[in-house]
């Protein structure tokens, strides 16, 4: 009789320390699969899982691709590689970034659902942003079961909230309990699978590295006019709703939280750039006043003084809303250039 044996775990901030709890929780016999995305960058040295092994009972490796599935043993995404699973084999896929990740959360709920069906556990722990709240939603869309950790039990609650608004989450638990909640699942039994949405298999195949361009993202989603701050493309709003979710023409994927908090650092720099070019432009047509006064020509000397008096305006203009927005318009004119 079959069982839920494969389970998809993700995370950011907070989650190697959560992840480590969770598996030291697990007895040796755990018969499920498990699959860890955590968010680590693309340049690590892959040196998670022996993180973690030290801390479970059963095996962690860093996941590699092509090898069987086995289970009773966790695989870790390794450094710059989305983790999938599809028909039993692990995949290292090398497609787009999403929500500016590489490895994402989403790509392995979606290629677990869509391989595993009512069989898989898709788990959110903490983290920032909402990574993870769309495969999540997607995962259940394919049958099945999701799981967040308690929001106010995470480090950082944003992916616990997030994947909590994008769908109607089947359990959630704080930290400390996630473990033998896994273990109750894995004994039951899984419901009817249901037939795989297309769009959810494209976005697999997006993440594996499968070559898109508008005809293919226009199957899922409709061009906006916004533009994706990873290559200046065009975007598409994702149809499947909630979360909003937007993908360009190469396949960079984003949620709105994570266009905005990318779109909010490019308006930063925009303006510490802005105001550094006016404080320069101010200085300069101050030292082109005192030339001019200088030399005799009180004319030039006072227009010059009047592009200075608002020069000055402006930049403080610009500082007062850089410190609305929590910068440090004492540093943004020396460091806009670096």
């Amino acid at each position: 009789m079959s069982r839920r044996d494969v389970i998809a775990i993700g995370g950011s901030v907070g989650a190697v320390e959560a992840v480590k709890h969770l598996l030291h929780g697990l007895p040796s016999d755990f018969a499920a699969a498990v699959f860890v995305v955590i968010h680590v960058g693309a340049r690590g040295n892959n040196l998670l899982a022996d993180i973690l092994d030290m801390h479970a009972a059963i095996p962690v490796r860093t996941a590699v691709d092509g090898e069987r599935v086995k289970h009773g043993q966790v695989y870790v995404a390794p450094a710059d590689h989305h983790l999938l699973v599809v028909d039993d084999v692990v995949r290292l896929g090398r497609g787009p970034r999403e929500n500016l990740s590489r490895p994402a959360v989403d790509p392995l709920f979606r290629s677990a659902g869509t391989s595993y069906g009512p069989r898989a556990i898709g788990v959110v722990l903490t983290g920032m942003l909402n990574d993870g709240a769309a495969g999540l939603a997607d995962l259940k869309r394919c049958g099945g079961v999701t799981v967040v950790q308690n929001p106010t039990d995470a480090a950082a609650p944003d992916m616990p909230l997030g994947a909590l608004r994008a769908s109607d989450v089947d359990h959630r638990a704080p930290l400390g309990e996630l473990a033998a909640l896994l273990l109750k699942l894995t004994c039951e039994t899984p419901g009817p699978r249901p037939e795989v949405p297309p769009d959810i298999k494209l976005e697999v195949d997006i993440a594996l590295g499968r070559r898109v361009d508008a005809d293919v993202i226009g199957r899922i989603a409709d061009a906006v006019p916004i533009s994706c701050p990873s290559c200046g493309g065009v975007l598409s709003q994702i149809k499947s709703w909630p979360p909003l979710r937007f993908r360009c023409q190469v396949g960079h994927a984003f949620t709105s939280d994570a266009l905005e908090s990318e779109n909010e650092g490019t308006v930063d720099e925009a303006l510490r750039l802005a105001l550094r070019i006016i404080e320069e432009r101010t200085t300069l047509s101050q030292k082109m006043a005192e030339d001019a006064r200088r030399s005799g020509l009180q004319a030039a000397a006072a227009a010059n003084e009047r592009r200075a008096k608002e020069g000055r305006e402006y930049a403080e203009t610009l500082r007062r809303v850089l410190l609305g927005k929590g910068a440090d318009p004492g540093k943004s004119g020396k460091s806009a250039g670096s």
